[in-house]
């Protein structure tokens, strides 16, 4: 059964699909209710991008499935087991600085660039058209392969939430959100705002604005602070500063006049919170150059000292009190990732990936000291606990033999990652592919892309997946042998 020469055979198609569905901005977006009274949780781009994938999979022959707008599913097959793969289709923003647009799906040198394309359009479009390659093969599986389409997967999780209020979960399958060859655990995830509340100023060099990032789980690309003086010569001084800060630290801290006030701005390098040193932090650029001016009101220089001291530039949450690493997964990760600030109040958003063998309340005790000394509140917005499989478990062999069947790769090793991705869903789900372990991660950053010789690569992949992972005599229990 040569299924994977379907797969070669609609490579034109594989493209233009996930091109269609990247002009589509799928960024989470308030809630709508249209005319006719349909209500869409996750915004109309959201709920474009979903439509447009189910339409194209019920073209394709599959049965699909819309739960109230919330998630969905495209089947193929029968059986009591389902073999779950899970995707989703929102994207983080977008950000400036793009060679192309992000939302054109352009394509040229071989890549297709746009937001999406590795995280996690390009992996979704994927795993259908290598169900399309099976089913148009004549392949009968003896499961049934479920493809769930996850629509908040970047903020909150309650599309899948609800999702799986409707629908059984998966016996087992995976997730095309991360890295090959395969993902056997996931750090905790633990998202958090710190605040910090202000006194209104008179008189001296007042913060009157603050603001920098776009998502908790990017590295802030941009930040911008506002400051106004009754006295003007103060911003000349503010501009030598800036120029001897360029200058020392090769960052790029810009100022201008705006009215009767001084806007600094600080231009950093998003990436993906969970491998910050990808990126450069805006926020922390910013704050460490605040620190060198001498505003007006304690509370603010507080935070400044808080921030500069107990966070700067460290990713580890060493000088925060949670600076854990175990042997598994190593080092926490710690991501700024939002801050907003007025003349009222202070809030930081900051994004933690604890290691496996800890837990939520141990960060939370390391970091809690620190947060009553400068007498600050601090709210837990999103929590995740670690999850963690035996690199030799079933699932885990079998993916990585079809991986190595593919590449011919046998030195990559199965990973611990701080990426949160919907393996934490349901039970016996991990995270296979997309990235492959040579290949630039461009996720959550300016100029995403994919090579279409791995997009296709990664098809083949997964359907060489779903074929293993259907066959009659496959389970999750462990060989059993004799004593």
């Amino acid at each position: 059964m040569d299924y994977i020469k379907n797969i070669e055979e609609n490579e034109d198609l594989q493209i233009q699909t996930l091109q269609d569905l990247v002009s589509i901005n799928s960024v989470l977006s308030s809630p709508v209710t249209t005319a006719e009274g349909q209500f869409f949780p996750f915004g109309k781009g959201v709920q474009d991008a979903f439509a447009c994938v189910l339409k194209k999979a019920e073209a394709m022959g599959f049965e699909v499935r819309n739960v109230d707008n919330y998630g969905g599913h495209i089947d193929f097959g029968e059986g009591e087991e389902i073999v779950g793969v899970l995707g989703h289709l929102d994207v983080v923003p977008e950000g400036d600085g793009w060679t192309f647009d992000p939302f054109s799906g352009a394509v040229t040198n071989g890549y297709i660039y746009g937001r999406g394309t590795q995280d996690d359009k390009g992996p979704v479009v994927a795993a259908l058209f290598a169900m399309k390659a099976l089913k148009d093969a004549g392949y009968v599986p003896s499961k049934k392969i479920r493809l769930i389409l996850g629509l908040d997967e970047e903020t909150a999780w309650s599309g899948m939430d609800y999702y799986f209020r409707k629908e059984s979960k998966p016996d087992y399958g995976f997730t095309p959100d991360a890295e090959f060859p395969v993902i056997y655990g996931e750090k905790g995830i633990v998202t958090y705002e710190i605040a910090k509340k202000l006194t209104k100023t008179q008189g001296g060099l007042a913060l009157r604005s603050l603001t920098g990032g776009n998502a908790a789980n990017m590295v802030a690309e941009k930040a911008r602070a506002v400051v106004n003086a009754e006295d003007s010569a103060v911003y000349g001084q503010i501009k030598e500063l800036a120029a001897a800060y360029r200058e020392r630290t090769g960052c790029r801290v810009l100022t201008k006049g705006v009215g009767k006030s001084l806007e600094i701005t600080v231009e950093g390098k998003s990436a993906h919170g969970a491998t910050p040193e990808a990126g450069v932090n805006a926020i922390s650029i910013m704050m460490d150059f605040l620190g060198e001016l001498n505003l007006a009101g304690d509370e603010i220089n507080d935070f400044l000292d808080f921030y500069n001291r107990c966070i700067g530039f460290e990713l580890h949450g060493q000088s925060l009190g949670c600076g854990f690493k175990d042997t598994p997964s190593g080092d926490l990760v710690l991501n700024v990732g939002m801050i907003k600030g007025d003349q009222e109040a202070v809030t930081l958003t900051v994004n933690i990936r604890y290691p496996v063998t800890y837990t939520e309340e141990q960060i939370h005790d390391g970091i809690r000291p620190f947060i009553d000394q400068y007498e600050m509140g601090i709210i837990r917005r999103k929590s995740q606990p670690p999850i963690y499989m035996k690199p030799d478990d079933p699932l885990i062999r079998t993916l990585v033999k079809v991986y190595q069947d593919n590449t011919g790769d046998e030195q990559s090793c199965p990973l611990v990652i701080g990426a949160g991705t919907y393996a934490r869903a349901a039970e016996n789900v991990v995270a296979f592919g997309a990235l492959f372990p040579e290949d630039e991660d461009l996720m959550h950053q300016k100029n995403e892309r994919l090579s279409i010789e791995r997009f296709m690569q990664m098809t083949k992949i997964y359907a060489d997946a779903l074929y293993a992972l259907t066959q009659p005599d496959f389970t999750l229990k462990e060989d059993e042998t004799e004593s």
